[in-house]
């Protein structure tokens, strides 16, 4: 696929180069024009094909582009045709760059119309181009990568819209610091492997309160499309880079699929940037309505508990929430989001619902008295299936903070609660993470979905085990794995003290030949 595409690679660098040279070195700044670029690329080349199709079937086609377009803030409407990147691409310097920010940007927001999540949320979206000849050069890069996308798809055999997703992916992947409320881009492959543990079927309603630029929603559908194509015809299945299985997602994409899945994924954060960025990333996978939305699900406007059915999500870690506006359904005494958003998680989940949750290993293991009482929520209210020590490297260079991943099915009962210490995901636990043969991954998924509810609690000296919630309970509901691991130490025999002088002195003596037989020759 795409990563090991060296010159798609290398397209997407320069871009970025040309960018930060023009002036635009603000990261997210960076990826929203480059994204509106991509957008009115996609959307020339999506109608052009729609028309082709139409004229070919004989059937009839209004395209996007037909008719007039009022440009805002003045009496003129120009041919929508005008709009097109085919036609504006060919346009000089100068003009195309107020064509671009005049009449192009204002149809692109207005896209989905007035009703649609798109459309308000890009409202106050602004296209900024400091000059002419940085469009001009971006253009020509988007265009490169383009063929190279329809080649790649050509000659690998790959569906072009996966290979779109993944360069938007790609771009997505150099937001490489910490939000100011300890957000950060969560691992792709740390994704699939939550999606690979709560397995969501076609039909099911799947959500993240905090969902950012909508990994864990991606995750979900690409999980979803692949099951299908496993059940249906699994030769079409092949191994990603990270040892996932994988199809084409346009292999199953059946409009009656399609009209499923676009109301399958709903999504939340308080990020303006990140909500149109989210949005914009579901369109490019192919969900052409996504239903992303500015809203804090901690706060007193939310209102849509048990309405879903999984939700897999990366809540941020380092926050705290105004007490006055905290939501009358969240119950614990505190303030801390880490806390309150796992809360928020269960209270969403349907009766029988599933969650994934990354949590920070504070959350598993603090006796404070409000840890201490989500704990016992989803111990008692909830059967925790799955507690999954991540080493502390897996979310460089974003962070190195350590983390657990919890997975529990609202309503359910606890008996006994399995855990994994993952020690390695595929990748170096430095600030590079680079590539390397070592993972736990696919063993996490075989032994999860192998074990049984069978009192037999395991092995304490392997990577997993399983502990009875009697004895989580009488150590206060406490989650870290190391407090029911047992530890095996290697004894050390060193030698006697005797023998150690011996040995010196033996070394000694001969570095005292030595010295005699240099002095000889001087």
């Amino acid at each position: 696929m795409l990563q090991n595409n060296a010159r798609l690679k290398s397209l997407i660098d320069k871009l970025w180069q040309n960018f930060w040279e023009g002036g635009i070195a603000n990261p997210l700044t960076a990826i929203e024009q480059i994204t509106y670029l991509i957008f009115m690329k996609r959307l020339d080349d999506l109608e052009a094909k729609r028309e082709r199709d139409a004229e070919f079937t004989g059937e009839k086609y209004v395209s996007r582009f037909a008719g007039k377009f009022n440009i805002p803030g003045s009496n003129e409407s120009i041919d929508k045709t005008e709009l097109r990147w085919s036609v504006f691409k060919h346009k000089p310097a100068d003009e195309m760059l107020m064509h671009v920010q005049m009449k192009v940007f204002p149809f692109l927001k207005d896209l989905n119309g007035e009703t649609s999540p798109f459309t308000k949320h890009m409202a106050n979206a602004v296209f900024i181009m400091p000059k002419a000849s940085l469009l001009v050069s971006a253009i020509h890069i988007v265009e490169d990568i383009f063929k190279e996308i329809e080649k790649d798809a050509t000659e690998g055999g790959h569906a072009f819209q996966d290979i779109q997703g993944d360069v938007y992916e790609m771009l997505l992947s150099e937001i490489a610091t910490a939000g100011k409320n300890g957000q950060f881009r969560t691992p792709r492959h740390i994704i699939k492997l939550m999606a690979e543990l709560v397995a969501p079927q076609l039909g099911q309603r799947i959500a993240d309160p905090a969902c950012g630029t909508g990994g864990f929603l991606l995750g979900a559908y690409q999980y979803i499309l692949t099951d299908l194509v496993r059940k249906r015809d699994p030769a079409k299945l092949s191994k990603d880079e990270d040892g996932f299985e994988r199809a084409a997602i346009s292999a199953v994409l059946t409009q009656k699929v399609k009209t499923i899945l676009d109301q399958s994924f709903v999504g939340y954060d308080i990020d303006t940037t990140m909500v149109r960025l989210g949005l914009m990333n579901m369109m490019m996978h192919g969900i052409d309505e996504p239903k992303i939305d500015y809203k804090d699900t901690l706060s007193k406007s939310y209102n849509e508990d048990s309405q879903f059915d999984i939700i897999m999500a990366n809540p941020p870690f380092t926050g705290n929430i105004d007490k006055s506006d905290i939501n009358e359904g969240l119950k614990l005494p505190t303030t801390k989001t880490e806390l309150l958003f796992v809360e928020r998680i269960f209270n969403m989940l349907k009766m029988g619902g599933t969650a994934a949750v990354i949590v920070p290993s504070g959350l598993i293991q603090n006796s404070g008295k409000a840890f201490e009482a989500l704990r016992k929520l989803i111990i008692e209210k909830a059967e925790l299936k799955a507690v999954i020590a991540v080493p502390s490297g897996a979310f460089k260079p974003y962070a190195g903070v350590s983390t657990a991943i919890l997975i529990f099915t609202k309503g359910g009962e606890t008996n006994q609660v399995w855990f994994y210490d993952m020690q390695a995901d595929g990748y170096s636990l430095d600030d590079k993470r680079n590539k390397i043969t070592e993972s736990d991954l696919p063993d996490i998924i075989e032994k999860y979905h192998q074990r049984t509810s069978a009192e037999s609690a395991g092995d304490r000296k392997l990577k997993y085990f399983s502990v009875p919630k009697k004895e989580i309970v009488e150590n206060n509901y406490d989650l870290n794995l190391s407090t029911y691991k047992e530890e095996v130490y290697e004894e050390v025999v060193y030698e006697k003290p005797e023998v150690i002088f011996g040995k010196l002195e033996t070394i000694e003596a001969d570095i005292q030949k030595g010295l005699a037989e240099l002095k000889e020759f001087v």
